[in-house]
């Protein structure tokens, strides 16, 4: 900060000050921090004078970067005071700064060598309509109606739009959706409409993408079958980009603005009821600002060039009723009025992970995975406050070395005599997460028939499969498949691994070096 600037920011402290603004509001009024409001409050004159005087020969914490920093911003015009906090994390591992510190330092080296910061405008053309029948959009929202009561209540909906007619579907749910719960709407959409576009842009939502690397799309397997089965296109908006997908963004806000708006909530069956009969009266009844046509008017075309679904795709729902959505921890953990519970390890898998708590039981939590809709948790509710109640199954058991870990899996199921020759092939397979794999596969066995176990061991011992995940599936397969666990098979044909050569697992094929593969293509030249 200069010496100009330091008295400007002195004396705009002391006038709003002066006005009845207390500390807080000073910060977010000037965008600085309440330490400095305090500092520049509690100042005089003559001590600005020393802190203006001192800094000219004070040394600043980021002068040993400066020349690095000064090339940085030279050469990326466009680059923020946090991309160079952590450029300086990445290169140098710089501890004790702030991002306050850092952009104060970046504003004073593009003053002191002329480096104006460039700030990209995105510039916006009109796009044509979509031909009949090509293109529908996708969203979720959620909004906050009062009850008869005057109570508040959080409620979810999906929203869809026909790109070229823009007419609407809109599902309400009193939960957050789970990735069944989105397809059945698929399906109610579909109905809707009398039939589907050729291709449906989304939202990056984890109900549909797992992970986006590069375009490669990796959807969720649940709604990747489904896909499959309609064979309709998808395409994913870039991430953060609500303007990508504009229509049904306008969608989203009218929706809220329109028919949500001061609106009370009795059931989520009549606001379904109420949402038709609003779409049919309002949402597609009267002319669009954009393309000044009633969407149903255009639509009653529309629909002509849409394809037609034959059978509606049956969807099991997920008991989830009265249940509501909680994240989950890193350290595999929910928290539930006050207290903290146990689900089991691995349910965390990035900070958008979470699960559903079932209050259908008075005493009892049922903690509900949202992609299956299966029970994966269930403990009591504690009336205390700030406990940790936890299952011990949930987590790793370190008391005892693996070996006696397994030992004692094995005794416990002594009646599987294929179990021993699979847990090897586990440990050979996943060394590191050995612990996690018996557990999950302790949760496996339970309650589980023993004929549908003996046929899934067989299965993965004859095809290789040593992974907890795997046997789940295949007991799951099994399990559903019961004629085919009667089928008679010899244990003779199973291949287990020898340990003296598991080495082989490890090896790799040679990686040759690019020059023989341009050596041979031009023929040796």
């Amino acid at each position: 900060m200069t010496v100009s600037e330091r008295w400007k920011m002195y004396y705009k402290i002391q006038s709003l000050k002066e006005m009845g603004l207390n500390v807080s509001q000073i910060a977010r009024k000037l965008d600085i921090c309440r330490n400095t409001v305090y500092v520049y409050l509690n100042a005089i004159p003559e001590d600005i004078e020393r802190l203006n005087q001192s800094s000219q020969t004070r040394h600043k914490k980021l002068d040993k970067y400066k020349k690095e920093i000064t090339n940085w911003l030279k050469e990326y015009p466009d680059l923020s005071a946090a991309q160079v906090l952590d450029w300086l994390l990445d290169k140098h591992s710089v501890s004790n700064i702030c991002e306050g510190t850092v952009r104060n330092y970046v504003n004073f080296l593009r003053k002191e060598h002329d480096i104006p910061k460039f700030i990209f405008k995105r510039q916006y053309e009109a796009v044509e309509d979509p031909p009949m029948g090509q293109q529908a959009q996708v969203d979720f929202g959620e909004t906050k109606l009062l009850d008869p009561s005057g109570q508040s209540v959080r409620l979810y909906f999906l929203a869809f739009v026909l790109a070229h007619s823009r007419y609407k579907y809109v599902e309400w749910l009193a939960r957050p959706f789970t990735t069944r719960d989105l397809i059945q709407a698929h399906e109610n959409a579909f109905e809707y409409y009398g039939g589907m576009p050729k291709e449906i842009v989304y939202d990056q939502d984890h109900l549909v993408l797992v992970s986006e690397n590069h375009g490669d799309l990796i959807l969720t397997k649940e709604f990747a079958q489904y896909k499959d089965k309609r064979r309709f296109k998808i395409y994913m908006c870039r991430k953060q980009d609500p303007e990508t997908k504009g229509r049904i963004e306008n969608v989203i806000g009218f929706v809220k603005k329109n028919f949500a708006r001061n609106r009370i909530f009795n059931h989520i069956d009549r606001l379904n009821e109420e949402c038709r009969a609003w779409l049919e009266r309002t949402g597609n009844g009267k002319m669009h600002n954009t393309i000044k046509k009633i969407p149903a008017q255009v639509f009653s075309e529309e629909r002509r060039h849409l394809t037609p679904v034959t059978e509606k795709i049956g969807v099991q729902k997920t008991t989830v009723t009265g249940s509501i959505a909680v994240s989950v921890r890193k350290n595999n953990t929910i928290v539930y009025k006050g207290n903290r519970y146990s689900v089991p390890l691995g349910t965390f898998k990035d900070p958008k992970s979470f699960v559903y708590i079932d209050l259908s039981e008075a005493d009892h939590l049922k903690i509900i995975d949202p992609q299956t809709g299966e029970v994966i948790a269930r403990h009591l509710v504690c009336r205390e406050k700030g406990k940790l109640i936890k299952n011990n199954n949930h987590g790793r058991d370190r008391s005892r070395k693996i070996q006696e870990l397994i030992n004692h899996f094995i005794e416990e199921h002594h009646d599987l005599p294929e179990l021993g020759a699979f847990l090897d092939g586990v440990r050979s397979a996943k060394p590191r997460y050995i612990r996690d794999q018996l557990q999950l596969i302790q949760s496996t066995l339970q309650d589980m028939d023993k004929a549908v176990i003996e046929r899934a061991l067989y299965y993965c011992l004859k095809n290789r499969l040593y992974s907890a995940s795997d046997f789940g599936d295949v007991v799951g397969y099994f399990r559903q498949n019961a004629s085919l666990v009667t089928e008679p098979f010899s244990s003779a044909e199973i291949k287990t691994i020898d340990p003296e050569n598991s080495y082989k697992l490890k090896i790799k094929p040679e990686v040759r070096d690019l020059i023989n593969y341009k050596f041979l293509h031009t023929g040796g030249v």
